[in-house]
C-alpha cells in the first residue's frame, strides 16, 4: 500500500496499524467486491466503502477489479475529504 500523503499529527506505530488493518479489510475484497455498504452520498453502486477503525476506506468495483480510492476519518465531511483526495 502506497500512502499519496502523509499523515498530519498521526504517529508511526498509529499509522502502521492503520495500515495493516486496511490491507487485512480490503484482502476480502478479492471475493466479494461488493461487500461493502454503497457510499450514501453518492448512492452509485460501483463506490463502496469499509470501515476500518473510525476510518472510511473507500473502494470502485469495475467488473472483477476492485480499487481503494480513499481512506479517511469517518467524522470528516465527505465532501470535503473527497474533494481533497481528487486534488481539488
Amino acid at each position: 500500500m502506497t500512502w499519496t500523503r502523509p499523515w498530519s499529527g498521526a504517529s508511526e506505530s498509529f499509522a502502521a496499524t492503520l495500515a495493516r488493518d486496511a490491507i487485512d479489510a480490503s484482502r476480502s475484497l478479492s471475493q466479494f467486491a461488493e461487500r461493502g455498504r454503497v457510499v450514501p452520498e453518492v448512492g452509485h453502486p460501483q463506490l463502496r466503502e469499509l470501515f476500518v477503525r473510525a476510518h472510511r476506506m473507500i473502494d470502485r468495483v469495475q467488473k472483477e477489479d476492485v480499487t481503494i480510492v480513499a481512506l479517511f476519518h469517518g467524522r470528516r465531511d465527505f465532501e470535503t475529504a473527497w474533494r481533497e483526495r481528487a486534488g481539488r
